[in-house]
């Protein structure tokens, strides 16, 4: 295992954990369909929980209205198999169910809450072909205000569009992209949202927030939409699990590299 930071050589692990443990929200940045960064995630999970037990986990994996799902499975009253069938995690998420289990299982075994972060996969849906404005009532019950849904920065809207051409070739049209880059900004908003809601409820509690690295990078995704919920003053890491070469040599995309493979 080596731990890096952008344009340094490698730092001790222990040294960084001490930096971790001192940041309210961590954001540890996963490649989804990679064990070796779950099992990353969960080492550094444990390592944090000895320095402070008081941690909650906060999964982009579960959407919103299976929180109540999630709540009874940590506390004993469903098993884990029924955990993966009524959160519906193999049509809504759908990649190895044993590179989260272990981290659920832990969860389970030293009380730490976990958090169901996700927009619904049907809302972000609808609103990437059809807007905002086409949300029912129950719908928008399970994201944020219209008012919070902001598209800022401009250099996030700029990377999503160069990713948004690639993924079309060049031949996707503007009105497209803005109904995809709201579906994506939406996205970051709610998971932001309910990591807020969990901070200023548990002001004693550590969040570790398991993300796809896209939502992180940068803090431009739900790191920054956190900060505008909470205030400046809080205390954020962000480290990426397993990243390619060209990335470490971006300063400004991370505060951490931590590689185990």
């Amino acid at each position: 295992m080596t731990v890096s930071a952008p344009n340094q050589a490698a730092i001790d692990p222990q040294a960084v954990l001490q930096q971790l443990a001192r940041s309210q929200v961590v954001y540890l940045g996963e490649t989804h369909d990679s064990e070796a960064d779950h099992q990353a995630q969960l080492e550094i999970i444990q390592a944090l929980h000895q320095k402070n037990p008081k941690l909650a986990i906060a999964m982009e994996m579960f959407q919103r209205p299976f929180q109540s799902v999630v709540d009874r499975y940590l506390a004993g009253e469903i098993t884990e198999t029924q955990l993966k069938e009524l959160t519906e995690y193999e049509k809504r998420w759908g990649f190895p169910w044993e590179f989260y289990a272990p981290i659920l299982r832990f969860a389970k075994e030293n009380k730490i809450p976990v958090i169901a972060l996700n927009t619904p996969a049907e809302i972000t849906r609808k609103v990437s072909r059809q807007g905002l404005e086409s949300l029912t009532a129950e719908e928008r019950r399970w994201i944020p205000p219209f008012s919070e849904i902001r598209t800022e920065p401009e250099r996030y809207e700029q990377r999503l569009r160069e990713i948004y051409d690639e993924m079309h070739q060049g031949k996707g049209n503007s009105e497209r992209f803005e109904k995809f880059f709201l579906a994506q900004v939406l996205w970051d908003e709610t998971m932001a949202e309910g990591v807020s809601q969990f901070l200023k409820a548990n002001r004693d509690r550590q969040i570790i927030v398991l993300a796809g690295k896209g939502h992180i990078v940068y803090g431009d995704g739900i790191p920054s939409r956190v900060t505008r919920r909470i205030g400046t003053d809080l205390k954020q890491a962000i480290v990426l699990l397993n990243p390619p070469a060209e990335l470490q040599k971006d300063a400004e995309i991370a505060d951490f590299f931590w590689k185990n493979r």
